[in-house]
């Protein structure tokens, strides 16, 4: 099996190091428009299977001839890229996954849902931890149900150190993404409808294992991607909440109401709110700090004539020996599990791809177990 690995940064080398680890992987191609990133993470890896490229994600031809020469491309460069990227793994007839995020660039991708079927194509949006493996989970917990209820699904990376900062937050991965994640409207279910509310609302109060206990969870767009679409009209409720330290969500709403989530230029300027705030959270937040994933899919319905509850829960820490944090683990060996899962053919099925609807969810499970990601399940009637 051959792999393109799209980006050298965080996501990048820990999709690298996931995949030169399997015993059936031969080669992985990493790419990066950086040189000094690019052998800084070759160096690191220090692998016969692993192959550095300079090239530049908007350089279509000779990144083509690179998908040319692999079964599957998985990109780890931000979401804008990524429709783009599908349609020149379309022309190589290359399987591709990618971290997503964005809901409207997802929805563009899915147009190209029939050439992706003539093609013998696979591409799987949205693959990293949310989107992504929370949508697998909840998909799994609604498998072992007879009829489904609702689904709530909790999940957020944050220091150790809850006292690092006022926000309580470091850098755990792009600062673009989490800007978006705060902007962007949120699609989810209530009362079995289809609708829309705005990110940073509904804030509310969950409880998290020592040293964490009380935290705060909050709607934010873009974190189980076709899931509602897929679960509408069988489903009451299904809505998706990112958890912080309590008191990051109010310091959130003040930049925004002070105008910084803006993307109209400065007057006489080239420069943006959105992006002066980008460059001083990328300048400010702390990088490279211990950190953890902490994650709970609770997924209501009926079992055998009564009503029963499935809850996963998890928390993950980094692995700071080999230079893995915990949300690089969590957001990218689902990733290379999917590619793998697509280049051995344990996913066949051809198109642009829900996973929650084509990825055989134990078999995820299996692997990520295999790689030390503890995730308990809790079966309980309720009343």
């Amino acid at each position: 099996m051959k792999f393109l690995v799209l980006g050298a940064g965080k996501m990048g080398y820990a999709v690298a190091y996931d995949l030169i680890r399997s015993p059936k992987v031969e080669k992985v191609v990493l790419t990066d428009r950086s040189e000094s990133i690019l052998k800084s993470t070759a160096d690191r890896l220090k692998d016969p299977k692993l192959v550095a490229a300079l090239v530049d994600v908007t350089n279509e031809r000779e990144l083509g001839q690179l998908m040319e020469e692999v079964d599957v491309a998985i990109s780890c460069v931000t979401y804008e890229h990524n429709y783009e990227l599908t349609k020149l793994a379309l022309s190589t007839r290359t399987h591709f996954v990618d971290l997503g995020g964005n809901e409207e660039l997802v929805r563009r991708q899915f147009l190209l849902d029939e050439l992706a079927k003539e093609r013998g194509v696979s591409i799987i949006p949205d693959a990293g931890l949310a989107p992504g493996m929370v949508s697998l989970l909840a998909a799994s917990a609604a498998e072992s149900l007879d009829e489904v209820y609702d689904m709530r699904i909790r999940v957020g990376g944050v220091p150790v150190d809850r006292e690092i900062n006022s926000l309580g937050y470091a850098q755990v991965f792009s600062v673009e993404g989490l800007i978006n994640e705060y902007s962007e409207d949120c699609t989810l279910i209530r009362d079995g409808r289809l609708i829309q509310l705005p990110a940073l609302s509904e804030l509310e109060e969950i409880e998290f294992p020592p040293p964490f206990g009380l935290m705060e969870a909050f709607n934010t767009s873009g974190g189980i991607s076709t899931l509602p679409q897929s679960y509408l009209n069988r489903i009451q409720h299904l809505d998706y909440k990112t958890v912080r330290y309590i008191g990051h969500c109010q310091s959130i709403k003040a930049i925004q109401e002070l105008g910084f989530f803006s993307t109209e230029k400065f007057s006489g300027s080239d420069l943006c709110p959105r992006a002066v705030l980008a460059g001083q959270l990328a300048k400010h937040l702390p990088v490279g700090e211990p950190d953890a994933v902490l994650l709970r899919v609770s997924v209501s319905g009926n079992k055998s004539g009564k009503p029963s509850q499935l809850v996963f829960d998890c928390v993950d820490y980094a692995d700071q020996a080999v230079g893995l944090s915990a949300m690089m683990r969590m957001t990218a060996f689902p990733a290379s599990i999917l590619g793998q899962m697509l280049a051995r053919g344990d996913i066949n099925r051809r198109g642009v791809l829900r996973q929650e609807e084509s990825v055989p969810t134990r078999l995820f499970l299996t692997e990520l177990s295999g790689r030390g990601i503890a995730i308990k399940m809790a079966e309980r009637t309720t009343a």
